[in-house]
């Protein structure tokens, strides 16, 4: 190549780097459907306030699409679309912001979407997006209304005219969330935004759950209670509420300069004013920072007036540190004996990040069989906000009933679910009943049991809060008619052997030996892959080492699923349980419920319907009628080890260990199953759909026992 066509090709080259490193404004200040905004563009609002487009934060060589002060000479961010998906440098170039389809879309060069907008329950789809002097991005639909609005999905920064809302009901809340660094818009660890239980009280969150800083009550015109925020200086901070939620405006109306509040990376909420004379932000005030230092103003003072406050201020917060050092010892003392434990707002509390209840302050379930007199500690919620978190346990969200009482859907602030359990007066279950469950569930851990998160001992109130199972339970899918259809073949199976993994592990691979002694269709509970996991351990029992059968006088269980054995006699163990899976196995299977056959002639039961197939030679039959099996399924065989599991004799029952093998190996030669417990003939015991009671001799006949059915 010539010298001089060398040199042309190389200033095309540098023209086309210098003009894609070039932003200009298209003298807009909005986008139109179908149109795009391109890495060197920007929209300008209609007085030239502000500015939107793609930038690239300090040291950063990651890009972002935000909004600027348009001429202010220090670039001041104060919203971010894509603050989580970064767009790459490599890819700045071909990154463009979309209207499409009544919604903006930020793709990278690949076309793939980085960030969207979505807006909810709205008619009519958006038809331009605009920049406003607010600096708040909105879209309009072809009315001019609102549809979607960038205040409403605030970062860090709060500005004239913005509000931070309370949503009634829900008790959903807006907040602010800090940059995790000046070169990084990530979400930080610090939240800014009102508190749910005081309505207009600010609160600065670590990571939504323990609070840093609270700002003391609103009487109305301005925060009381608190020296070290003196919001009087905060011009027009203006509340209200509507029929939705209560609200909190920051309103700088009558004042020309510009200003805005903003949470800092390390927890700082400043309120600041920019000086065109000294081109920079000024501090109005702002809260106590991590270091304890507070009451700051940007204007000139008398240094006396200030060292004198601040070092009073000082020594008060370091007789306050001393202070709370020395009760929280006292705390922490008085915690280990089991007499008090602070209670936490659920609606804060976030269940993914918190160690919960896997936590190593829980007593070890091993330990309460030596008598040692240990208490559990792990979360507990006020009872305030688990009604809250329920909307005060309302039907709409009764997620069902049970002997011991109802549960219901809970929703936390942070958008996760979870189902509490209230403990009705006249339930049969108590303190006894709770405590038992909480100890030996809290240390489980097993894909196939349900996580217990926390629980609520509050006057008469006896709570549990566990995991939410989007699918509920077992019994109400399975014995449905319409909806035992999502149940199809490869689910039950998936079911079944899901139970009997969780069995197994409390069987024998726990720390210790557990009996569950009320596993039932309702006890099992499915996520939303529809996994099962067995819950409800307030009737279970530890096993010691050497221990593998017990006896009690005070038999409690669920007619149907009880070993004769124990209903009998009172005798339990792991072969309890084998019992009852074998029952829960055949229900499964057949999709039909034990008791289900009382009216019969021929036979009272699930067992005795399958013993009477076998019997005919047509044992197939079994199977739910709705289920279409694979050829290549074996269902022959889940019948015959559902058999084995419910034989009169415990001794002859496999255990779960030797369920799981039938299962997986399936060559393993299987033992001709003798006539099930319970298949002749109805049963002594009395039989009714709710709680019963009788009395029933033992062995020797020199003693009774109770029986209490559920």
């Amino acid at each position: 190549m010539a010298t001089k066509e060398r040199k042309t090709w190389l200033n095309l080259v540098l023209l086309y780097y210098l003009s894609c490193s070039f932003k200009y404004s298209n003298g807009m200040d909005s986008l139109s459907m179908k149109k795009s905004l391109s890495s060197n563009q920007t929209l300008v609002s209609k007085n030239g306030t502000f500015e939107l487009g793609f930038f690239s934060p300090g040291n950063s060589t990651n890009y972002y699409v935000g909004i600027w002060y348009k001429n202010i000479s220090e670039k001041t961010i104060v919203w971010v679309a894509n603050r989580d998906q970064p767009i790459a440098y490599h890819s700045r170039y071909n990154s463009t912001l979309v209207l499409s389809g009544g919604n903006l879309f930020l793709y990278n060069m690949s076309r793939i979407v980085i960030w969207r907008t979505s807006f909810v329950n709205s008619t009519s789809n958006a038809t331009d997006a605009v920049l406003l002097d607010s600096g708040n991005f909105v879209l309009r639909d072809e009315l001019s209304n609102i549809v979607w609005q960038s205040f409403d999905y605030g970062t860090d920064t709060w500005l004239p005219g913005q509000t931070l809302w309370l949503e009634k009901g829900t008790r959903r809340i807006q907040v602010l969330t800090c940059w995790k660094s000046s070169d990084d818009p990530a979400p930080g660890i610090y939240s800014l935004g009102m508190d749910p239980s005081s309505y207009f009280e600010l609160f600065v969150w670590i990571k939504m759950t323990e609070p840093k800083w609270r700002s003391g009550s609103w009487n109305g015109q301005n925060y009381t209670l608190a020296p070290q925020f003196n919001v009087k200086s905060m011009k027009g901070l203006r509340y209200g509420s509507d029929q939705h939620s209560y609200y909190l405006i920051y309103d700088s109306s009558g004042d020309s300069t510009f200003t805005r509040a903003v949470i800092t990376p390390s927890g700082v909420m400043r309120v600041l004013k920019w000086s065109e004379s000294k081109k920079s932000w000024l501090e109005k005030l702002y809260t106590v920072d991590n270091n304890g230092e507070a009451k700051r103003f940007s204007k000139t003072n008398n240094r006396s007036h200030v060292i004198i406050p601040v070092s009073i201020i000082l020594l008060l917060f370091l007789l306050g540190g001393c202070i709370l050092t020395i009760v929280g010892r006292r705390r922490k003392k008085f915690n280990s004996t089991g007499n008090e434990q602070q209670e936490q707002n659920l609606l804060f509390y976030d269940f993914d990040k918190s160690s919960s209840v896997n936590s190593d302050r829980i007593t070890p379930v091993d330990s309460m069989t030596d008598g040692a007199n240990k208490e559990l500690e792990f979360p507990k919620f006020r009872f305030s906000s688990i009604s809250d978190a329920t909307n005060k346990f309302s039907d709409v969200n009764k997620l069902g009933e049970g002997g011991f009482g109802p549960v219901y859907k809970g929703e936390l602030l942070n958008g996760q679910y979870v189902a509490v359990k209230r403990l009705s007066q006249t339930s049969g279950q108590g303190l006894e009943e709770l405590r038992n469950e909480t100890i030996l569930i809290a240390k489980l851990q097993h894909r196939n049991l349900v996580r217990l998160l926390g629980c609520c001992i509050e006057k008469d109130e006896k709570i549990l809060v566990y995991e939410y199972m989007p699918n509920k339970s077992l019994d109400s899918i399975l014995f449905d008619p319409q909806k035992k259809e999502l149940l199809n073949w490869g689910r039950r199976v998936q079911i079944i052997e899901g139970i009997a993994q969780g069995l197994l592990y409390l069987h024998q691979y726990s720390r210790v030996r557990i009996i569950h002694r009320d596993l039932k269709a309702s006890n099992i509970l499915l996520d939303g892959e529809m996994n099962p996991k067995i819950s409800d351990f307030g009737m279970a029992r530890i096993f010691g080492g050497n221990e593998f059968q017990a006896n009690t006088t005070r038999i409690m269980g669920t007619y149907g699923y009880m070993a004769p054995e124990y209903a009998m006699e009172g005798r339990f163990s792991v072969k309890s349980d084998v019992f009852a899976f074998g029952v829960l196995l055949l229900e499964i299977l057949s999709g039909r419920k034990n008791n289900s056959f009382r009216l019969s002639a021929d036979y009272t039961n699930l067992l005795g319907y399958v013993w009477n197939l076998c019997e005919r030679g047509k044992v197939l039959e079994l199977i739910d009628p709705t289920l279409q099996v694979p050829s290549s399924s074996t269902p022959l065989r889940y019948i015959l080890i559902g058999l084995l599991c419910v034989q009169e004799s415990p001794d002859e029952r496999p255990s779960m260990s030797d369920v799981l093998s039938m299962f997986n190996n399936k060559h393993m030669e299987l033992e001709s199953p003798r006539r099930p417990a319970f298949a002749a003939g109805r049963t002594t015991l009395s039989e009714s759909s709710g709680t019963a009671t009788s009395e029933i001799g033992s062995v020797n006949n020199l003693t009774t026992s109770v029986l209490e059915a559920r």
